[in-house]
C-alpha cells in the first residue's frame, strides 16, 4: 500500500504540474484557451491572475514531492498537501465548475485515502 499512496501522490504531483503550465505558460495560447474554454481576449485580460495560479499550482507540486521524498518520514507532509488539494478541488467546484472537483478533488482524494490507510 506504501507504494500505491507514492504514486497515487505523484500523480496527483504532475497533474499539478500540468496546470501550472497550462496557467503560467499557456493560458493565451491556443491549447490553453481550449482546455479552459477562453476566448482570446479574455485570456489576455485574466493571464496575470493565472500565472498566479499557476505559481500555486507550484507551490502544491513542491510539498507533495517533498512529501515524497521525505520517504516515510513524509507522511504528514503529503497528508497537508493532499488535503490542501481536495480543499482547492472542493472550493473550485463550488465557485468555477463542477469539473474541477472530478480533475483536481477526486485523484487527491483517492491518494489521501490510500495514504491514511
Amino acid at each position: 500500500m506504501y507504494t500505491a499512496h507514492l504514486v497515487a501522490t505523484a500523480l496527483v504531483a504532475l497533474l499539478h504540474l500540468g496546470f501550472l503550465v497550462l496557467e503560467m505558460f499557456l493560458w493565451t495560447q491556443p491549447a490553453g484557451r481550449r482546455v479552459f474554454g477562453l476566448k482570446p481576449d479574455f485570456a489576455q485580460a485574466t493571464r496575470a491572475l493565472a500565472a498566479n495560479q499557476g505559481l500555486y499550482n507550484g507551490f502544491l507540486v513542491a510539498g507533495l514531492l517533498w512529501g515524497i521524498l521525505q520517504g516515510a518520514t513524509g507522511h504528514d507532509t503529503r497528508v497537508f498537501f493532499l488535503s490542501c488539494v481536495v480543499v482547492a478541488g472542493v472550493f473550485g467546484a463550488a465557485t468555477v465548475s463542477k469539473r474541477i472537483m472530478l480533475v483536481q478533488g477526486v485523484p487527491a482524494i483517492v491518494a489521501l485515502g490510500l495514504t491514511l490507510l
